[in-house]
């Protein structure tokens, strides 16, 4: 982390333009925070989406789109669930045991890691009002817990606003993408984040989740940034 903060910040904000959040885009744990895993799993779905951070920093590198990301593991605070959500602080992912999280003090974890983060996103956006957020996220093709593989190469997730999603959906599709409303969960289960920072404020957003293959080289991370970028920017134009 940087000077101990929980989050970085890329790229200059300019008012009503599009930014891009990211709540899972680290695998980093501090060294006071023993989860008990082997160190293995820090590179694997559960602690980190991966991907996103090199296609979030490309985005706002060389398409102007300035990015908010995580500095911290996904398994020390999941940052895109609520505060009293159960899994907030997870003693387990995918199959995998979390023994260091089992009593856990959340509400430190929440003090030191949740709400720096939050707050700081919250101050970011409303110097940023931006015309539209991208919430990036990526998923892998298939749940160690799950028989079913996932359908997508593209996902689009969204609670109660679904403008944005619709559009972006018919603008994946017409890349040749397989692209569709999410799947296993939906915005409608887990969109803590845009659910808080967007729909309460009435900011449009598009919530994307790209398989994680799609994004693993930087050669990859960087046809997908030009792409996400291209399509949300069309986005934007067609909400206005």
């Amino acid at each position: 982390m940087i000077d101990g903060q929980p989050f970085r910040q890329i790229g200059d904000v300019k008012r009503g333009g599009i930014v891009c959040v990211s709540d899972h885009a680290s695998n980093f744990v501090p060294d006071d925070v023993p989860l008990g895993i082997p160190a293995e799993l820090l590179d694997t779905h559960i602690a980190i989406d991966i991907g996103v951070g090199g296609v979030a920093e490309r985005m706002a590198r060389r398409h102007g789109i300035p990015a908010h990301l995580a500095e911290v593991s996904r398994l020390v605070v999941d940052l895109h669930r609520e505060e009293d959500h159960t899994k907030v602080v997870p003693t387990e992912s995918d199959g995998h045991l979390i023994p260091g999280n089992i009593g856990a003090d959340i509400e430190a974890r929440l003090d030191r890691f949740y709400r720096p983060y939050h707050d700081a996103l919250a101050k970011w956006l409303d110097a940023a009002n931006p015309e539209l957020i991208i919430s990036l996220h990526s998923f892998t093709p298939k749940l160690e817990t799950s028989e079913d593989a996932r359908p997508w190469d593209v996902g689009l997730l969204y609670n109660e606003d679904d403008r944005a999603a619709r559009h972006a959906i018919r603008l994946f599709g017409e890349q040749g993408l397989t692209v569709g409303d999410n799947e296993p969960y939906s915005g409608r289960e887990l969109n803590a984040t845009m659910n808080r920072h967007a729909e309460a404020h009435g900011r449009n957003y598009c919530a994307i989740e790209v398989r994680q293959d799609l994004i693993s080289t930087r050669a990859d991370q960087a046809r997908w940034a030009s792409m996400i970028a291209d399509v949300c920017g069309r986005v934007a134009l067609a909400l206005d």
